[in-house]
């Protein structure tokens, strides 16, 4: 499988390519947005985005996961980033998501998320698709919540990040579901 474009009314979701390397590590390097996800590292160091890219053409051709850089549909400009796993046995995927600073507030992110739904429900064949977000990023559960995903419950005290414990908040959308909105 091949990492497809995917439009939206504003957005580009589309395959990462090297030269997005610097944007990544200027955006991603954000202490706010290392601080609210799991794997982005503080401060990002150089040449990581490349090393993450890489990986990203041989995870698709296994069907593990896609990764899609979120860019401005007229200009190109990357915006952030938005991945769908998979678990091919439970027909389940994993969304997961980062928007650079500049672009927070503007529904760019609900805007992705959308679209990558669309996707897994309409292409992929998923039944479910979850995500989760920190307990003290409100704004994440906001794009969740947009898209039409529902309140499954919160882990409370479930991962440690950066030397403190961290409250997940879990999310999922069902196939029937999504077709009814």
């Amino acid at each position: 499988m091949h990492i497809p474009t995917l439009d939206s009314v504003r957005l580009r979701l589309r395959a990462f390519n090297l030269s997005d390397g610097t944007a990544v590590e200027r955006l991603a390097g954000d202490f706010a947005i290392a601080d609210t996800t799991l794997t982005i590292p503080h401060p990002y160091p150089e040449g990581a985005a490349a090393t993450w890219i890489a990986t990203h053409s041989e995870w698709a051709q296994c069907g593990k996961r896609w990764e899609w850089a979120i860019t401005e549909r007229n200009t190109g400009e990357l915006l952030g980033a938005i991945g769908l796993s998979q678990e091919r046995q439970h027909q389940r995927g994993e969304l997961g998501y980062w928007m650079g600073q500049p672009f927070w507030n503007q529904g760019y992110t609900s805007e992705a998320a959308a679209a990558v739904l669309r996707h897994a429900f309409t292409t992929l064949g998923f039944n479910r698709i979850f995500a989760h977000h920190f307990a003290r990023n409100p704004a994440s559960g906001r794009v969740m919540q947009k898209i039409g995903m529902r309140l499954e419950g919160c882990q409370r005290q479930h991962i440690r990040n950066r030397d403190r414990f961290e409250d997940l908040v879990h999310y999922a959308i069902l196939r029937e579901e999504w077709s009814l909105t």
